[in-house]
């Protein structure tokens, strides 16, 4: 299992999902550009120091990225098709974030193996997107039965 943010805007939330990953031994793919200059200092309110922890791939564009992805690619997305607790997840699958202002374009949503929606009240946008990875991550584990066991 694998976190990936497509062309994040905000360091903050990479940071958070880096020490996310750490914390629960996943690695995690940024597929560039980033609307941030790439620094431990950028990283470093969030992620403290747990962004040396964990495994992290940067990949120079989207055809990068999916030339090397092994495994399904599970996109959150808003428009989604399955609702998060109808979605079933495979342990080798990679869950794709979109940046925070933009999501991901057609041709990455049409690429997407699997899309899933974090269902919500009616009338509100989106949840912070290191939010609504953290909640994907944590069901996918808990089917895939990849929680660490410390």
């Amino acid at each position: 299992m694998r976190i990936a943010l497509f062309q994040p805007d905000i360091a903050g939330n990479v940071g958070t999902l880096l020490r996310l990953g750490a914390c629960l031994g996943i690695g995690v793919d940024l597929i560039e550009p980033m609307g941030f200059p790439w620094s431990g200092r950028a990283l470093a309110r969030s992620g403290m120091d747990y962004a040396g922890l964990v495994e992290v791939r940067r990949h120079v564009d989207w055809n990068a990225f999916v030339a090397t992805a092994a495994g399904r690619i599970v996109l959150a997305t808003t428009t989604g098709a399955v609702p998060l607790p109808a979605a079933r997840f495979e342990a080798d699958d990679i869950l794709l974030l979109g940046s925070e202002g933009a999501g991901v374009p057609a041709h990455v949503h049409d690429r997407a193996d699997l899309r899933v929606r974090v269902p919500m009240r009616a009338g509100l946008r989106s949840l912070n997107v290191a939010v609504a990875g953290a909640m994907l991550l944590g069901e996918a584990l808990r089917q895939t039965e990849g929680w660490p066991t410390a």
